[in-house]
């Protein structure tokens, strides 16, 4: 079961996470649908499961380290891991609503 401080620093890492944006599509990337699992741990330690919309992507080195940098600066992480995988890939369907819309793919 979560603490209510892991619960608030996850809250406050999905507010860095969405100050970040793929350098390709003017939507942030929990919107895009990248961000597939956040886990906060008791010591503040988070790690971030996400992918990017292709291997190919020209943000694979830049991305990653952003994220990490924002996260960091969450007031009570102590650590960050990002797990970059590509299974599940990533395709449309992992947009969410308002990233649809913002596209104007509704």
């Amino acid at each position: 079961m979560e603490s209510l401080n892991e619960t608030v620093i996850e809250a406050e890492v999905l507010d860095a996470l969405r100050t970040c944006f793929d350098p390709e599509i003017p939507v942030n990337i929990y919107e895009l649908g990248l961000v597939y699992d956040i886990h906060v741990d008791s010591n503040g330690s988070v790690t971030i499961r996400m992918t990017l919309t292709s291997p190919h992507c020209p943000a694979v080195q830049s991305l990653p380290a952003e994220i990490e940098s924002k996260v960091k600066a969450v007031q009570g992480v102590t650590d960050v891991k990002i797990d970059l995988v590509w299974d599940p890939p990533w395709d449309p369907s992992k947009m969410s609503e308002a990233a649809r819309l913002q596209l104007g793919m509704l």
